[in-house]
Formats: C-alpha cells, structure tokens, sequence
C-alpha cells in the first residue's frame, strides 16, 4: 500500500484547478512543461538555500503533475506521448529537487558527525538512484512482460500497489522537509526508503514471474 492508491482522491480534489487551466487554453503537454519549469525553479531555489520556497514551487509542479491528465482527459486529448512525457518529467524534477539539495551546502553529516562531504554526497545519491531504480522497474514490466491495457489513460499493472515508498511519498517528504526545517533527514529517509522500496518490488516480480 502506498500514496498512489489515493491518486484519484488527490485529483478529484483537484478538478477546479484543472478546470482552470482549460478556461486558460493550457495543453496537458504544456501543463506537463509548467511542471517541469517549477520543478527546475525548486532544485534553483533549493541550491541557493531558500528551502521554504523551493518546497513551495516543488509542491506547485507536484500540483500541476496531477492535473495535467485530467485536463487530458477531459479535453479528449490523451495521448501515449504524452503520457511518456509524463514520466520523463517526473524522474527530471525528482534528480534535479535532491540534486539542488546536494549542491546547496546543507552538509549535515559533514557538519555534525566529522565525516567526508563525500557522505552527504553519498545520501543524495542514493536518494537519486533509489528514485529512479524504483520508478524504471514499472515500464521494464511492461516491455518484458506485455502489460498494455490502459485505465483513466494509463497502463494497468500489478505493481502498482506494490512497494511502499514511490514519487508520491518522496515528494511529500522533500516538501515537508523544506517547510520544516528538516530537509536532509528528508533526504535520508528517501534514500533508505526509495531502495527498500525498489528491492521489495523485485522480490515481488521474483516470486510472481
């Protein structure tokens, strides 16, 4: 179980916004790019230590992720680019929020433990690699094994329910994190999280494949 299951909740609640932006004539792909854009603003915010707005901007580009499918959907242009986009977006905004974080300074192990900066180094990157290792298990299950049925314009899978830490949850502990004050054990609690998640996906895919 994890926070995607509540997707659709989190989007319902969401529709005015989508709604808005169709009276403003926005694409999904350009809501897609605005994302982005906010996304890019976060990890320059992030890198130059204004935490509290990068999480701001990070939980703006979260928003309009969520929206852009719906706005999609009810403009009747769904379409597989888009939703390629979608995820290659997604994966550009998590690497670039956690690398701002990496390049900002905010060397907590070096500054109270006495270790190497490689040590804090070390914790984004794992945060980022267990991001992307979690996320890319999904479309290698569907190129291996053939999952192409789409529901609400995406592809149904059986892992989508499995592994207990995703985008969502690391999303809403970057934001947290930086509204908080407590933006590093943010970071490594996703670089913990993101890779047990990942492994508990590949037991998964073992016993079930």
């Amino acid at each position: 179980m994890n926070i995607t299951a509540l997707r659709p909740r989190f989007i319902a609640h969401l529709e005015p916004v989508a709604d808005l932006c169709i009276t403003l004539g926005l694409s999904p792909n350009q809501i897609s790019l605005l994302s982005l854009i906010f996304g890019l603003g976060c990890a320059i915010s992030y890198m130059g230590g204004e935490f509290f707005l990068g999480s701001t901007l990070l939980l703006i580009s979260a928003i309009l992720d969520l929206i852009d499918g719906s706005v999609a959907r009810k403009k009747g242009m769904q379409t597989k680019f888009g939703a390629v986009v979608d995820w290659i977006i997604d994966k550009y905004v998590d690497s670039f929020a956690l690398l701002g974080i990496g390049l900002s300074g905010l060397a907590v192990l070096t500054r109270f433990f006495a270790l190497s900066p490689l040590a804090d180094w070390g914790i984004v990157s794992l945060a980022i690699i267990g991001s992307m290792i979690n996320t890319f298990i999904k479309p290698v299950v569907y190129a291996e094994v053939g999952f192409k049925e789409r529901v609400g314009g995406k592809i149904e899978d059986p892992l989508e329910g499995i592994g207990f830490f995703g985008r969502p949850e690391t999303i809403l502990f970057l934001i947290t994190g930086g509204l908080t004050g407590f933006l590093w054990i943010s970071v490594l609690v996703i670089a913990i999280c993101t890779n047990l998640s990942a492994i508990e996906r590949i037991v998964y895919l073992y016993n079930n494949l």
